[in-house]
């Protein structure tokens, strides 16, 4: 059977991140995707112009459509919005026997607020303990846990303080640090540098949901954490080196890039 993998996140009318990067993600890396919406935003290359939470029963009633009948073998989440939304995902995932990759989206791409600042706490010490792999950027550790990164050194730092609210693994994307793109995987024992050469191109709208997704769709198929990120960093490294121009601002990666070279 092929690897089902349940996205829990907002919609992106432009296709470049949200429940659509996710699931081209899911497709691109042979796995089946499913999905849980839990807003509908207006967005385009330029920003979002508008956001709207759907109602915690409508994802409450999205989640347990899939999970009962369907299955899943892994649920990545993303925008969850509200303290709410933030609560009952985490409750649901914490009764879900699979792994979960928790992006804990706080703002887009263009410094969109995707996340009230009352759900903090909730995502702290609700969501963060039932993920089985954390994704948090810069700004996002900076959020969450008070900790400015400003050098690849820090990255410890960062990592430690987001694994005291209770993930398995963090994966502290340096992405935002000059030089290389240098990330840090650990458990707080095993530690794994990952890194990549920077690709001088300004179209990466969606990076953080793609790799989220993509690091589910490996631990889907059954690979353990390092595997599974390792081959996500992979993967997002291509995607962003061939993103392309839409719209007239930040053009999304691109989730094809190896069905287009010919991989």
């Amino acid at each position: 059977m092929i690897p089902r993998v349940l996205t829990v996140a907002g919609s992106d009318s432009g296709g470049g991140a949200g429940i659509q990067a996710d699931l081209k993600t899911m497709l691109a890396l042979g796995v089946h995707g499913m999905s849980v919406i839990t807003a509908v935003t207006a967005q385009n290359s330029l920003g979002v112009q508008g956001a709207w939470e759907l109602p915690v029963e409508a994802v409450r009633a999205q989640y347990r459509s899939v999970v009962d009948d369907i299955g899943v073998r892994a649920v990545k989440t993303g925008m969850l919005a509200s303290v709410e939304l933030v609560e009952a995902v985490a409750e649901l995932i914490g009764g879900t026997d699979a792994p979960a990759v928790i992006d804990p989206v706080g703002v887009s791409k263009h410094g969109d607020s995707l996340l009230a600042s009352s759900a903090l706490e909730s995502v702290r010490t609700k969501l963060l303990p039932v993920a089985t792999v954390a994704t948090p950027n810069l700004d996002e550790v900076a959020q969450l846990a008070g900790v400015h990164v400003e050098s690849e050194e820090q990255l410890r730092q960062a990592a430690a303080a987001v694994l005291e609210y209770g993930p398995r693994w963090v994966l502290i994307k340096g992405g935002h640090l000059p030089g290389d793109a240098v990330d840090l995987l650990t458990d707080g024992s095993a530690e794994h540098w990952l890194r990549a050469p920077r690709h001088d191109n300004r179209h990466t709208h969606g990076t953080g949901c793609t790799l989220a997704s993509a690091i589910a769709s490996g631990l889907a198929k059954g690979l353990a954490v390092p595997e599974a990120v390792t081959a996500a960093k992979e993967y997002v490294t291509g995607a962003i080196e061939a993103g392309f121009a839409l719209g007239g601002g930040i053009g999304p990666v691109d989730h094809g890039w190896r069905f287009r070279a010919g991989a």
